[in-house]
């Protein structure tokens, strides 16, 4: 277990938290590209590293788990309404209320999901690097969403960074959960490449979704959308390089 990519994904889960907490007025169109660039990172990762590994330790049956994995997170976003995908849904004038224990819930497992392959030994030696990279990108916009709903839900701001500080750990604890627990029993390191298919198709829906709907009102893809998606599978490109 490389302690500094747990570092590093828990900084970047408390920096995009603190965002929407010391900016008074976020640019409408920040969290869009944001979302896109992150979005497509993490989608090139997971085609060119974690679809390969899986495959190769799966044979067709990996497809089976992905499909699972993509409908589970289909599931899953009715508990957290996409704030995986950059969806607030914040108070309306006829709508003042919002349901925090699902969205913390939904949000939650998607991001212990998130953490557990972080703990699989990869034989493409560049595939954890890439991994954590592309989650620590993610979280970001992720966890900026997150608070964002959570101030539109009057939130303290003692319980603010609780919600944020509680949410960073999450994803670092999956990982030292699936590191261990591989380490000691062999059905926990067996099990650890399905769960792996499985967050492929959670990612795979996430990001699709990004690309096509998030931050738009009419599903567009615009010309500066496409561009932050375009760095997003350079910067995954180049991930290559890791090998």
């Amino acid at each position: 277990m490389n302690w500094s990519y747990l570092i590093l994904i828990l900084a970047a889960t408390i920096a995009g938290g603190v965002i929407p907490m010391t900016v008074k007025r976020i640019h409408p169109n920040f969290s869009i590209y944001l979302l896109a660039f992150t979005g497509a990172f993490l989608f090139g990762v997971t085609i060119m590293h974690l679809l390969p590994e899986v495959y190769h330790e799966l044979g067709h049956a990996a497809g089976i788990y992905i499909a699972l994995g993509f409908f589970l997170q289909v599931f899953l976003q009715q508990l957290s309404h996409g704030m995986e995908h950059g969806h607030t849904h914040v108070p309306s004038e006829h709508h003042h209320h919002i349901a925090v224990t699902p969205l913390l819930l939904g949000l939650s497992i998607h991001a212990f999901m998130e953490g557990i392959p972080l703990g699989f030994h990869f034989e493409d030696r560049s595939a954890l690097p890439s991994l954590m990279l592309g989650v620590a990108a993610h979280k970001i916009p992720e966890a900026l969403t997150l608070i964002t709903v959570m101030m539109h839900a009057n939130k303290s701001r003692m319980e603010l960074w609780r919600i944020i500080l509680l949410f960073a750990c999450v994803t670092p604890f999956a990982a030292i959960l699936a590191s261990q627990l591989g380490e000691r029993f062999t059905v926990v390191t067996n099990s650890l490449v399905y769960v792996t298919a499985l967050v492929i198709g959670a990612f795979l829906h996430i990001s699709t979704t990004i690309f096509y709907e998030s931050g738009t009102k009419h599903h567009e893809l615009s010309r500066r959308k496409v561009m932050a998606i375009g760095a997003g599978i350079v910067l995954a490109f180049l991930t290559l390089l890791f090998e």
